[in-house]
């Protein structure tokens, strides 16, 4: 197998120290570009909306990696489910992804509403939201999703 190193390029600062799976609109988060970085790095960000954010969910144990199938959330009630067919935080290589508001930024930092990373979470790259880059055509999804994920955010205008 072919391996390649990945370096934080940020740090997440956020009011939640701990992973659980509901209620992150609640907290407040902010990146900081790693020192390496200029300031210059973020120039222009700001007149995007939103911001793709790329994250290592480094407290999930490599051990205890999904490489098969699961109930998501391990709910019995929700169907069984590849691990590339689900969001779960135990997944290879222990990657995040969300979409985050940008509030502002300030030298270094970008302040983000709707990121669900704890503190000192390493941030792997940030890239603005396009929409062209967005999908094409109809989503689909099964009806649990929404049902699953009603609580996720905790107020639905901080996702978005």
């Amino acid at each position: 197998m072919r391996s390649f190193p990945i370096e934080p390029v940020a740090w997440v600062q956020s009011t939640r120290d701990h992973t659980r799976d509901d209620g992150w609109a609640a907290e407040t988060v902010t990146i900081t570009l790693d020192a390496r970085f200029e300031a210059e790095a973020l120039t222009g960000i700001d007149t995007f909306s939103h911001v793709l954010v790329v994250f290592v969910m480094d407290r999930i144990d490599p051990a205890t990696v999904e490489v098969g199938a699961r109930h998501p959330r391990n709910d019995r009630a929700l169907p069984r489910l590849g691990i590339f067919a689900q969001r779960a935080s135990r997944r290879p290589n222990r990657l995040g992804v969300t979409v985050c508001k940008i509030l502002g930024v300030e030298g270094r930092v970008i302040r983000v509403a709707g990121l669900d990373a704890a503190d000192g979470t390493p941030v792997l790259d940030l890239k603005p939201w396009i929409a062209t880059f967005g999908p094409r055509g109809e989503v689909i999804e099964p009806a649990w999703v929404a049902a699953m994920h009603a609580g996720y955010w905790g107020d639905e205008d901080a996702a978005s």
